[in-house]
């Protein structure tokens, strides 16, 4: 069974290569071991589907922490505003949120599947449900692919399998043994954009809070270097933390180890440290005498409160009018800097994206080709770049599989 192309992996990245090998009239096959495709698409932006960022290419950039300069190219071929432009081509109205995220105005992800996969349908493309175990290569050139008792041929194939994270959309890590035995160097993937695990265990106790306007800063303390640190949402776990800002935090810790990175939460960003001194000894003033515990309920969430009064050390059933200058201004640094304490990443099939994967210095950056097997490409979250939350990651998919699909439309 010959094809000009073949694309391993039914998601954003490997979707966008078939599209745009199909546009120069090569005859498609995608070979996808769900039952359908843009699985992972479907829970992207808690089910709505970020799927990119309007800004501008440096803010994009800005926002790649893990080998930006290797997009380059393929960023300049297709930008964010090239993604807006295709999927309003295909008939999805959208809009631009906060942090210029960019989804759908049905704020349904299956609008964004459904339009690929009409998109599909429209092409010289064949979908075929079924796992791939093994490349086949001749001569340094890789020619075809076994897929589950048949063997497909063809000039080109594109590995577009994803990392390892949410393996029940068919992310179970297929790509990397794919590219090792084309020869290619894996830089051992790790969770990216995770929820995280901390020291302290009594954040059990305030599980279900969400925080909406909050600041979250992360601090290297072996290194001294502050790392991270936005205004936004973040959720108290049994375990820890998680939430938008948690998730971009946890891209920051390259060496995740234990007792090194101290997460602080400013629980009250709008007030400086003096204002917020003000507010406390006005709201004292009007519970005098009234147990300590008793007097921040107008102040901060009540789940909240009685970690706020144990890291204050202030003694919860002390008088108000009791509180000294002291123990006042002990309870305000809290409140502007609540302590946590990274102690691990929650597994890497919660993370949204994978970090890690084929190293980019083996892979041509225009075309997204093998440099080691001529005629092998990759895209999307199978190599080895991936960017903050926002819809960054992707624009990556969408960038890397044009250029990969633009070049093997091109090669014959």
């Amino acid at each position: 069974m010959k094809y000009d192309v073949i694309i391993i992996g039914g998601g954003p990245a490997g979707i966008m290569a078939a599209l745009t090998a199909a546009d120069y009239g090569k005859n498609i096959l995608i070979l996808e071991k769900r039952e359908r495709l843009g699985r992972k698409l479907l829970i992207t932006g808690k089910g709505r589907c970020n799927l990119t960022n309007n800004c501008t290419t440096e803010e994009f950039f800005a926002n790649v922490p893990v080998n930006p300069r290797f997009l380059y190219s393929a960023y300049s071929q297709f930008s964010a505003q090239d993604t807006m432009a295709f999927f309003e081509n295909l008939g999805v109205e959208l809009k631009t949120e906060r942090g210029n995220r960019v989804f759908p105005t049905t704020d349904k992800a299956m609008t964004i599947v459904d339009a690929l996969v009409n998109a599909v349908k429209s092409k010289t493309i064949t979908v075929k449900n079924c796992e791939v175990s093994s490349l086949i290569f001749e001569d340094g050139k890789v020619v075809g692919a076994n897929a589950e008792n048949t063997t497909f041929f063809a000039d080109c194939i594109c590995v577009a399998t994803g990392g390892k994270s949410y393996p029940l959309t068919g992310s179970t890590g297929d790509g990397y043994k794919f590219a090792a035995s084309a020869g290619h160097r894996i830089v051992p993937p790790k969770p990216s954009l995770v929820p995280i695990v901390t020291e302290e265990r009594w954040v059990s106790d305030v599980m279900g809070l969400s925080l909406k306007n909050c600041t979250l800063t992360l601090t290297d303390t072996k290194k001294e270097k502050r790392l991270f640190s936005e205004m936004g949402e973040l959720l108290f776990t049994h375990f820890g933390l998680s939430g938008p800002l948690v998730l971009s935090a946890s891209s920051h810790i390259r060496e995740p180890e234990k007792d090194r990175y101290l997460l602080e939460i400013d629980l009250k960003p709008a007030l400086d440290f003096q204002t917020l001194d003000n507010r406390l000894q006005k709201d004292f003033s009007g519970n005098i005498n009234k147990n300590f515990v008793n007097s921040l309920d107008k102040l901060l969430p009540s789940k909240i409160i009685s970690s706020v009064i144990r890291l204050s050390h202030i003694p919860g059933d002390k008088k108000v009018n009791q509180i000294t200058r002291e123990e006042r201004h002990r309870l305000v640094s809290v409140l502007k800097a609540f302590p946590l304490h990274f102690r691990e990443f929650r597994p890497i099939e919660e993370a949204i994206i994978t970090s890690g994967g084929v190293c980019v210095s083996e892979i041509y950056p225009k075309t997204m080709e093998s440099k080691l097997c001529s005629g092998l490409y990759f895209a999307g979250e199978v190599i080895d770049v991936d960017a903050y939350t926002g819809g960054f990651n992707l624009q990556i998919a969408f960038s890397t599989g044009y250029a990969a699909g633009a070049a093997m439309g091109e090669r014959y």
